[in-house]
């Protein structure tokens, strides 16, 4: 019987210490999700936005000396243009006497495209428009380590808080035929709506 009780004793704490947190990072996922759901409530992407630098002669020769530059080019741009690039690095390659460069995060995304013949350096950036940050934020599409590691932790703080309401929930005697009613009438109806939506 003591060990019933201290069972769902632990159960109401951990209920009670995870809500804090978990509330908030489910009332977050449950708006995001709502503006998912309807994009046209947002504005249009934003225009992309070019702009060409020309490469210094030290600089080149240096990028020419190096098997894969992007730290150095990367590194130039934002001490010219500081506002230039959007993103974190993903992706560079190197064919034929030009280097392409992509960057991307929630935030929006820049593709940087040197031409080492002409010394040119060419820099597309497209910021994020409002429903694409939040799908990427959502998603964790882009978002970095910290992020993902949010969106994990969340998910098994929100499953370790369920299982302990549940069984609060089913720990009312006086209830447990309406509860497993309930229970099983939500069962039905989850599995329906997946089915009606595929």
């Amino acid at each position: 019987m003591y060990q019933k009780r201290d069972f769902y004793r632990h159960a109401r704490y951990v209920h009670g210490w995870l809500s804090a947190f978990a509330f908030l990072v489910l009332i977050f996922f449950s708006i995001t999700g709502i503006f998912l759901n309807h994009p046209e409530w947002f504005e249009p992407a934003k225009k992309e936005n070019t702009s060409t630098i020309s490469l210094p002669d030290e600089l080149l020769a240096e990028i020419k000396a190096k098997e894969n530059p992007s730290d150095l080019i990367l590194n130039y741009i934002r001490q010219q243009q500081a506002d230039a690039l959007i993103g974190r690095y993903q992706s560079s390659e190197v064919l034929d006497g030009e280097i392409m460069i992509h960057l991307e995060s929630p935030a929006g995304s820049s593709d940087v495209w040197v031409t080492l013949d002409t010394a040119e350096m060419e820099i597309s950036s497209k910021p994020a428009s409002t429903i694409s940050l939040i799908n990427d934020l959502h998603r964790g599409k882009n978002s970095g380590t910290a992020w993902r590691w949010l969106i994990d932790i969340s998910a098994i703080l929100i499953t370790i808080l369920s299982l302990a309401g549940f069984i609060l929930f089913l720990s009312i005697k006086t209830r447990l035929i309406t509860h497993l009613v309930l229970i099983a009438s939500s069962i039905v109806l989850f599995m329906w709506l997946i089915w009606a939506a595929i």
